[in-house]
């Protein structure tokens, strides 16, 4: 087992405590000390500039899927040189009529060298692997949906 902390700030700051008004701007840190700031998403009155929760969840399942995809390409001997993955979340209403993250797809571009070159085959295999391993989609209700890019 492990404990993964964060600590979560927010201050009211001079502006009025009015649902309209307050700022949902607010500062996470980290375990190693990185600090990031966050806010709200825009269409819920948050900081356009800043991460909000909801990419902050599809990041971290797309992040979980690359460490866990690399880990796997590795071991198997493949040279892995880039990993891009332009995902998406889907904001809709869940099978209870709550709003939810329902969907997320990720959408990995891999760039391999080296002799030894994966099959189109043996990438499905190692991206059903990552989805199978990652502790973060295996937290989740979210359906998740890998579709590997050229």
């Amino acid at each position: 087992m492990s404990e993964h902390k964060i600590t979560l700030t927010w201050k009211r700051g001079d502006k009025p405590f009015e649902y309209q008004k307050y700022s949902r701007d607010h500062t996470l840190k980290f375990d190693g000390g990185h600090e990031m700031q966050a806010s709200a998403a825009p269409a819920y009155l948050g900081n356009p500039n800043l991460v909000d929760p909801e990419e902050a969840f599809v990041a971290s399942l797309s992040s979980c899927q690359m460490l866990t995809f690399l880990a796997i390409a590795a071991k198997k001997k493949f040279v892995l040189d880039e990993y891009v993955d332009e995902a998406t979340g889907y904001m809709e209403k869940n099978a209870e009529g709550r709003l939810a993250i329902t969907r997320v797809t990720l959408r990995p571009r891999l760039r391999f060298s080296g002799e030894k070159q994966p099959t189109p085959q043996e990438i499905e295999e190692m991206n059903h692997a990552a989805h199978e391993q990652c502790f973060i989609a295996n937290s989740v209700k979210t359906e998740i949906t890998i579709e590997t890019q050229g």
